[in-house]
């Protein structure tokens, strides 16, 4: 699996977590804190489109994901 598709599955599962976590009407509520973290995740991102840098990404490579097929 490469990279690019890790980081896409990654931060598409933190963001139905928190989500599932931070939104009131979720039967697994916690705390509408959570929210904080869905926006975090969501700013990466698009950083990341602009400046090509992401700190999951970074870590997978080190982890020994290969980047392309």
């Amino acid at each position: 699996m490469t990279v690019n598709r890790m980081v896409r599955i990654i931060a598409g599962f933190f963001i139905l977590l928190s989500l599932s976590l931070g939104v009131q009407a979720s039967p697994v509520f916690h705390n509408v804190n959570w929210l904080w973290f869905t926006a975090f995740v969501g700013l990466n991102l698009f950083q990341s489109g602009f400046t090509q840098f992401c700190p999951m990404d970074t870590m997978l490579k080190k982890l020994g994901f290969t980047e392309s097929c």
